[in-house]
């Protein structure tokens, strides 16, 4: 049997204070390192992915490139990468954008508690997504997101809802 992949618990200043299960971190609301890539193509529009329908929590729903948590050791862009090549099917160059808190419940019991880092990269070719990751994607211009998630919330993660409202200066370029 796989172990169950852990996550890095940190403190308010996203210092290492420990490591457990996703799991267990998410059913006690333990603030953990993530991040969240967004990857724009020439066009100046965001690729989203809508998340698998088996995912354990927010499935079906849209949400940026692809998000994830850092491995003991590992930087943020190298996770970042790793993820997206795991998700998406391709490699780009990441930056750094900004990073900050969430704290998201979930209607089956878990709790999204968040050191996120926001990164953008950019790409001009098509994803070869992972069906067990990721149902579908699609390009779309910053402004339009905007308007659809105004329109409909509910068809999208509760951290790129938060992403959107709070850090649009970060990933808008």
């Amino acid at each position: 049997m796989k172990e169950e992949e852990k996550v890095i618990l940190v403190n308010e200043n996203d210092e290492q204070i420990g490591l457990m299960p996703k799991m267990e971190a998410h059913e006690k609301a333990l603030l953990h390192r993530a991040f969240s890539v967004f990857v724009f193509n020439s066009k100046n529009e965001l690729m989203l992915q809508q998340r698998a329908l088996s995912k354990y929590h927010s499935p079906g729903l849209w949400t940026n490139t692809c998000c994830s948590h850092q491995r003991e050791g590992e930087t943020n862009l190298e996770a970042g990468k790793r993820r997206l090549m795991e998700e998406m099917g391709f490699v780009t160059e990441l930056e750094e954008k900004t990073s900050f808190i969430y704290k998201a419940p979930f209607d089956n019991g878990l709790t999204e508690h968040e050191f996120d880092h926001i990164m953008v990269g950019y790409y001009d070719q098509l994803p070869n997504i992972n069906p067990e990751e990721v149902e579908a994607w699609k390009w779309m211009k910053l402004d339009a997101v905007k308007e659809d998630i105004k329109l409909n919330p509910d068809q999208y993660t509760a951290w790129f809802k938060i992403i959107f409202d709070k850090f649009y200066e970060f990933i808008k370029h």
